[in-house]
């Protein structure tokens, strides 16, 4: 069974930074994109990142130059960079893993898997 495990999530100032993580675990085959989501309480679920297996990245607008996706096809494990955090960055951030191999990657629904999340909260 193919689980997902977040951390690094807490509470940091705006202009911070944070690193997350996600370990997977219980893979029968190679996943080719992991990516990173989050959302607010009341709101869709928006992807914010993703990488593929060779290492290229996608990254949502309101993001891009700010966070850093990279993976360690090694240890099994995603990570996201977050820099110059703002306030409206608070969300609970959710891993997400799948199988297929292709370009899109902003539809949560394209994702086989999924961690419990992580909340970050940015406030001063």
């Amino acid at each position: 069974q193919v689980q997902l495990v977040e951390s690094g999530g807490g509470l940091v100032q705006p202009g911070g930074s944070l690193n997350l993580s996600c370990l997977i675990s219980g893979s029968g085959g190679r996943i080719n994109v992991m990516a990173w989501s989050r959302q607010v309480p009341g709101k869709q679920r928006d992807m914010v990142a993703a990488i593929t297996y060779t290492d290229i990245s996608s990254y949502a607008d309101s993001v891009k130059g700010r966070f850093t996706i990279s993976r360690d096809n090694a240890k099994n494990t995603v990570y996201l960079q977050m820099n110059s955090l703002k306030s409206e960055d608070t969300a609970v951030y959710y891993c997400a893993a799948r199988y297929k191999y292709g370009s899109s990657w902003t539809g949560p629904d394209e994702y086989d898997y999924w961690g419990q999340g992580t909340q970050v909260t940015v406030s001063s």
